[in-house]
């Protein structure tokens, strides 16, 4: 049913592609030309990132808040 109202919404936005739909065809085209290796690097990458980062996002987030 949701491919039923983005192809007519895409009908009514002069055939633009939704952010949904863009998201969904690029991410099917990676996976056929990337394979399960590919996917365990980057979530290996973005792991590492995620995890020394975010802390400082949060702490700098509550600092903002105080003032």
């Amino acid at each position: 049913m949701a491919n039923n109202n983005n192809n007519n919404n895409n009908s009514k936005n002069n055939n633009k592609m939704s952010y949904e739909e863009a998201g969904r065809k690029g991410g099917e085209a990676t996976s056929k030309n990337h394979d399960k290796e590919f996917y365990q690097e980057i979530g290996e990458k973005g792991g590492k990132n995620s995890s020394s980062g975010g802390s400082n996002r949060s702490n700098n987030n509550n600092s903002n808040n105080n003032n």
